[in-house]
């Protein structure tokens, strides 16, 4: 398999200006889900009080979107196969932009919750898109490096959205802040209409229909190294959505952080997670991606393990030092397991990001309500979710991935 650039198709990766624009455009489509997510988290408690709801019933709403998101992607990526891979992100775009108008006027948590899965579905049909792109274009150690490049933009939203939240909420209230995304979804559309190339010819394109769909379906369900990688990569995130759906009350109720200060170690972490993501694209000329993504594991479940006792011991300095480490080796893990897992079916590239992205994000959805589930008077729930998220990942690629032959 290649290492440097293309799959057999009649669309070369672009260069120069067109390059980065796509870069810059792949990775804002892939921030659509933590952008969705880490722009409302400062306004949690806000929502809870002004909704009459606890907690939980607030974070059910992260549960549904990233629930509607899989639901996204499993749809649009077979359908990419089929009509190409612009046509889906459009209508995705769209109908994103107005399901944000929609959750601005929700009038309790469950309708919140309704609207959410909605817009989470119309989130998914953008990313399965962009990483369908990717598979168009490139594969081996190159595919590794380009998404650790979108890492680079997909960093940003984690970075810049609890700050422009938490910015939104000093001159209105939780509602504003869905007005914001419903705006930059706007742009994201135009930017998409006049950017987005078609990276899948029509000669490339499924013909068969609904058929070609389950055989698709079932080829890779089979392939064991393939969801091997797949459920790693979901273990990883969903350490990543538990520290998302746990770390505002966390840091602002039990450790007694103010909205600015968490809006601030949010961004740090983040920082981290992107750094580690530029720095696995530089360590790519020298090791494998199987290589690298096993040693981020082996790190993340010790920082996770490590957090653990920190949560125990109440220690918040600690518990922010090591949530930074972990959160760092996600900036490895995403990228390697991705490219590893999209590089066994090139021929395939939107129905394999599909069941890549569902898959993924299924798993992580079910770390928020384990950490609503656990209470909000103490660090340990999110703590012991990441922890065993992280060990049972490095597990399965040690076993359920252990393949016979690995793509470099």
């Amino acid at each position: 398999m290649s290492q440097t650039t293309t799959v057999d198709s009649a669309v070369a990766p672009p260069r120069g200006r067109s390059a980065l624009a796509l870069v810059a455009l792949l990775g804002t489509l892939t921030a659509i889900g933590p952008l969705s997510i880490d722009m409302y988290l400062p306004a949690f408690p806000e929502i809870a009080a002004d909704l009459h709801a606890t907690p939980s019933q607030v974070q059910l709403s992260l549960t549904t979107l990233m629930v509607g998101m899989a639901v996204g992607q499993l749809v649009t990526g077979p359908l990419s196969d089929r009509l190409g891979r612009r046509t889906p992100v459009i209508i995705g775009m769209v109908a994103y932009a107005l399901l944000c108008v929609a959750c601005a006027f929700a009038p309790s948590t469950g309708a919140l919750a309704a609207v959410r899965f909605a817009q989470g579905f119309a989130g998914g049909m953008g990313t399965v898109v962009a990483r369908a792109v990717v598979g168009d274009l490139y594969s081996g150690k190159a595919a590794a490096k380009y998404f650790s490049r979108l890492a680079l933009v997909f960093g940003v939203a984690p970075v810049l959205a609890p700050s422009l939240g938490t910015l939104v909420l000093t001159f209105t209230d939780w509602r504003g802040i869905f007005l914001v995304l419903a705006a930059v979804a706007t742009l994201i559309t135009i930017a998409v209409v006049r950017v987005l190339p078609e990276t899948l010819p029509a000669a490339r394109r499924s013909t068969r229909g609904l058929a070609d769909v389950a055989e698709t379906t079932r080829v890779l369900a089979k392939d064991r190294v393939f969801i091997g990688y797949a459920v790693a990569g979901g273990l990883a995130m969903a350490g990543l959505f538990a520290y998302l759906s746990g770390s505002s009350f966390v840091l602002q109720d039990v450790f007694g952080l103010s909205t600015a200060v968490y809006g601030v170690l949010f961004g740090v972490n983040a920082i981290g997670l992107v750094a580690a993501s530029q720095l696995n694209g530089r360590l790519l000329d020298r090791w494998s991606p199987r290589q690298l993504l096993v040693t981020s594991l082996a790190a993340g479940a010790v920082a996770g393990a490590a957090l653990l006792v920190a949560a125990a011991l109440s220690s918040m300095i600690a518990v922010c030092v090591l949530l930074f480490c972990f959160l760092a080796t996600i900036g490895m893990v995403n990228p390697n397991s991705a490219a590893l897992a999209l590089d066994r079916h090139r021929n395939r590239a939107g129905t394999s990001a599909a069941l890549l992205g569902t898959v993924q994000t299924l798993i992580g959805s079910v770390a928020a309500p384990l950490v609503g589930l656990g209470g909000e008077s103490s660090a340990v729930p999110m703590a012991l979710v990441i922890a065993v998220c992280a060990t049972l990942s490095l597990l399965t690629v040690l076993t359920l991935a252990r393949a016979r032959h690995t793509p470099a």
